[in-house]
C-alpha cells in the first residue's frame, strides 16, 4: 500500500479535506476532486440529490474545475443534458464562491458525495432499499405481529415493540436480503427463500433486542430521536422486555431447522454478551487497547451482520468458499459501521444521529477516535483510565480528538474495510443485488445518522 492516496473528510469544528498517504505526506499539489466531479457533473441529468451534491462542490470553489470536466466528458448522449442541468447551479456557485458561508461546515456538506471504490462507481443510479422495497415492506409488520402473538402479556406490546416503528435505517436486515437475493443470484435462482426471509427479520430482533438491554446498561435518556425505552418503562421491564425479543427471535431460528444455521446465528448473541462485557472492561497499554477495541467492536457489532450473511449462504447451499465471502463481506461492513458511529459520535449533531454527542466519552468509552488521538496527546491516557470520570475530561478529551487527526485516521480505518468489503463482492455474478450491496458500502462510509 505504500504510497497510496485516498480522501478522507473529517467533521466537527475542524472541518478540512485531507489526503493521507501511507508512508507518505500529502501531496498538496495533486488535485483530489477530478474523479469525483467528473462523477458528480456527469450524474447530473440522473440524480437531483446528486445535483445538489454537486452544488454543494461548487459552493467550496471547484465550480471552474466542474464546468472544465463537464464540457470535456466523452458522453456526448449526456453532455446538452449535463451542461442544461448544470449550467444555472455553475452560475449560482460561481457568484457565491468566496463568501464565508460556503467555508462553514465542508465536512458535512460533502459527507454525503460517495467514495470512490473499484466497481461501483457507475451504480449510483442504485438505491438499496429501492431493490429491495417489497421484501422489506411488511418487514416490521410481520415483527410485530410475531411478538405480540407470542405473549399475552398485553402490557408487553407496546414495550416490545416501541424500537419496531420502522423508523430505524433497517441496515441489518437490507444487508441480509440483498446477500440472499446476490447469492441466489449468483447460483442461478431469482426467489428469496422465507428461511432467508426470517432471517431478516431475527437480524433486526436480535438488534433491536441489544438496543434495550444497552439502554439499561447505558442508562440512555434518548435514541432515534425520541426518549429511550428505559425513560418510558422501568429498566426492569425494558430488561426483560429485551430477553422476550431474543427468545421470540429464537424461536423463529428453530422452525427453519437449519442445524448450521442455528449454531452461525446463535453465536451472535453469544458475541454481543461477551461484546458487552469487554466494553465494561479497559487495557493499560496502547497496543492492548486497539486490540481490545477492535475485538470488542467485532463482538458488538460485527458479528450480527457477518454471521446473518453467512446464514443466507448457507440456506442457498452455495460452497463454502462463496459462504466465507458473505461472511467476510458482513464482518467489514460491521466494522466499517462501527467506525464510522464512532466518528460521528464527534462530529455529527445530536439531531442528526439521534442521541447526544460525545455519548460514548460520557460512558466512559475510548473509541478509535480517542484512541488515535492518544498517539498525539499522550495526556489522554490517564482519561482513558479513569474513563473520562474527572470533571472536564469529556470536554477536553473532545477538544483533544479534534486538535489531533484522529477523526481523519479512524475514517480511514472505515474505509479500509469498505475497499475489502468491494473486493470481496467482485466474486458474485453481477446483478442489481451485487450492485446495491456496493452501493451499500458507500452508504456506509458516508453516512451522517
Amino acid at each position: 500500500m505504500e504510497g497510496r492516496s485516498v480522501t478522507l473528510v473529517s467533521g466537527g469544528g475542524n472541518e478540512r479535506i485531507v489526503g493521507r498517504s501511507v508512508g507518505k505526506e500529502p501531496d498538496s499539489s495533486v488535485s483530489r476532486w477530478s474523479p469525483l466531479t467528473t462523477v458528480l457533473a456527469m450524474a447530473c441529468i440522473a440524480s437531483g440529490r446528486l445535483c445538489a451534491r454537486a452544488e454543494k462542490l461548487c459552493q467550496f470553489g471547484h465550480f471552474a474545475q466542474l464546468r472544465r470536466e463537464v464540457t470535456t466528458t466523452t458522453c456526448a448522449k449526456s453532455r446538452l443534458a449535463v451542461g442544461r442541468t448544470c449550467g444555472a447551479l455553475l452560475q449560482r456557485c460561481q457568484s457565491k464562491a468566496n463568501t464565508p458561508d460556503c467555508r462553514i461546515g465542508l465536512a458535512r456538506a460533502t459527507s454525503t458525495m460517495q467514495t470512490q471504490m473499484p466497481g461501483s462507481r457507475s451504480d449510483y443510479q442504485i438505491d438499496p432499499y429501492r431493490v429491495i422495497e417489497d421484501d422489506l415492506k411488511d418487514l416490521f409488520e410481520n415483527i410485530r405481529k410475531e411478538l405480540i402473538n407470542a405473549t399475552t402479556q398485553k402490557d408487553l406490546h407496546p414495550l416490545v415493540v416501541y424500537y419496531m416503528d420502522g423508523q430505524g435505517k433497517a441496515l441489518r436486515p437490507m444487508l441480509s436480503i440483498l446477500m440472499a437475493r446476490a447469492i441466489n443470484y449468483h447460483k442461478g435462482s431469482d426467489v428469496l427463500s422465507y428461511s432467508q426471509q426470517r432471517i431478516a427479520m431475527i437480524s433486526e430482533m436480535v438488534h433491536v433486542a441489544s438496543l434495550l438491554h444497552d439502554d439499561v446498561i447505558d442508562q440512555s435518556n434518548f435514541r432515534r430521536g425520541k426518549p429511550s425505552v428505559n425513560i418510558v418503562w422501568s429498566q426492569k421491564k425494558v430488561a426483560v422486555a429485551g430477553d422476550f425479543i431474543l427468545a421470540v427471535a429464537c424461536m423463529i431460528l428453530a422452525r427453519i431447522q437449519n442445524d448450521d444455521v442455528t449454531i452461525t446465528m446463535n453465536q451472535i448473541i453469544t458475541d454481543l454478551v461477551q461484546g458487552e462485557f469487554m466494553q465494561l472492561g479497559s487495557k493499560e497499554t496502547e497496543n492492548e487497547r486497539f486490540a481490545h477495541y477492535f475485538s470488542k467492536t467485532y463482538l458488538k457489532t460485527g458479528s450480527l451482520m457477518a454471521n446473518c450473511t453467512k446464514s443466507v449462504a448457507l440456506l442457498a447451499e452455495v460452497d463454502d468458499h462463496l459462504i466465507e465471502m458473505a461472511y467476510q463481506y458482513g464482518r467489514n461492513v460491521g466494522l466499517a459501521f462501527q467506525l464510522v458511529d464512532d466518528l460521528l459520535d464527534f462530529v455529527a449533531s445530536a439531531e442528526a444521529i439521534g442521541k447526544p454527542a460525545a455519548a460514548d466519552l460520557k460512558l466512559g468509552l475510548a473509541t478509535a477516535p480517542v484512541l488515535f488521538a492518544c498517539e498525539r496527546y499522550p495526556e489522554l491516557n490517564a482519561m482513558i483510565m479513569r474513563r473520562f470520570q474527572e470533571p472536564g475530561d469529556v470536554e477536553k478529551a473532545f477538544e483533544l480528538v479534534h486538535k489531533s487527526n484522529g477523526l481523519e485516521q479512524t475514517k480511514f480505518m472505515a474505509k479500509k474495510h469498505c475497499v475489502e468489503a468491494t473486493r470481496i463482492l467482485q466474486s458474485f455474478v453481477k446483478s442489481p443485488y451485487q450492485k446495491a450491496l456496493l452501493v451499500l458500502v458507500d452508504l456506509v462510509l458516508n453516512r451522517m445518522k
